[in-house]
């Protein structure tokens, strides 16, 4: 039985800046009820339950229109409660799910009607040995390419930065659309100068891949101001503003220590520093998301 993860906080620092008008929070979590939705038996970590009218609530706290609820983890290949929130709410919200390579293309076909919009695939491994349990990994990203691309999934990469040296090559051959999780979720003490971080640079720059500026508590060792993640986000930023997006990660699951709980608020006014004018914060929080996740399509 796994150790259970501290409650997201239910307040929030005021915003030093204005949020502007169908803003997109582009990675969070639902989970349960859990008597509807039940976690894996197989899981690294035991979230309490964030059902969608909790995240509904937090997109109103921090002025946000729009989101998009990743597939966590904990929950396996149960898409299920995400399936649900977007028949609630269709124009929303958008999904990326969390599937293995024996799913049909019907399936495929009625989930992306419904807006799911990506596939996510967990490659995040720590000196080769995978920090999460019920990961889908690359050979099954490789066996669902083509009908990806078919169908207009994007797939989501749950990979760590320094990692990319070796795993850029397979990715790109996949000629579908890459968005890498939380700034590659390496630790901001490893630098800019990293070959990994290089790399995730280089994949943006070329209009290979998407990224979001997402994860500032997981990659920080600064809790609570997260300065040291600064310059990661600028030099995305830098590469190519066109592809980039931005995630709570709310309810923001596997902390047990009170001080690592992120401040919403905090998390969001990192973007006065590294998008530090309107124009730019719109870009990011509202066309790049509607492009990527196909808001304006519906």
């Amino acid at each position: 039985m796994t150790k259970p993860c501290l409650a997201p906080l239910d307040h929030i620092t005021p915003l030093t800046f204005q949020v502007p008008e169908r803003a997109c929070d582009s990675h969070a979590h639902i989970f349960g009820p859990y008597s509807a939705y039940a976690l894996s038996d197989d899981r690294s970590y035991t979230p309490p339950e964030n059902a969608l009218e909790r995240y509904l609530a937090h997109l109103q706290r921090i002025g946000f229109t729009r989101g998009v609820l990743v597939t966590a983890s904990a929950c396996g290949t149960d898409n299920r409660s995400i399936l649900d929130a977007l028949a609630e709410q269709p124009d929303r919200l958008r999904g990326v799910a969390v599937t293995t390579d024996d799913v049909d293309r019907d399936t495929l076909i009625r989930w992306r009607k419904a807006g799911i919009t990506g596939l996510r695939f967990n490659l995040y491994a720590i000196d080769g040995m995978a920090v999460y349990r019920n990961g889908v990994g690359l050979d099954t990203l490789e066996r669902l390419a083509p009908v990806m691309r078919d169908l207009g999934l994007h797939a989501q990469i749950w990979v760590h930065a320094p990692d990319l040296v070796q795993l850029a090559p397979r990715l790109l051959r996949l000629n579908i659309t890459l968005v890498i999780d939380h700034m590659g979720r390496m630790n901001a003490s490893r630098g800019v100068q990293d070959p990994g971080f290089q790399q995730l640079l280089r994949m943006l720059k070329d209009g290979d891949a998407w990224t979001k500026i997402s994860g500032a508590d997981r990659n920080t060792n600064r809790y609570g101001h997260y300065d040291d993640t600064d310059e990661f986000a600028r030099q995305i930023v830098a590469a190519n503003p066109e592809q980039v997006v931005w995630g709570s990660d709310w309810p923001h699951i596997n902390y047990y220590e009170p001080v690592q709980v992120p401040d919403d608020g905090v998390l969001l006014n990192t973007l006065a520093r590294w998008l530090p004018d309107e124009k730019s914060r719109e870009q990011v929080l509202v066309f790049n998301p509607a492009r990527l996740y196909h808001f304006e399509s519906r």
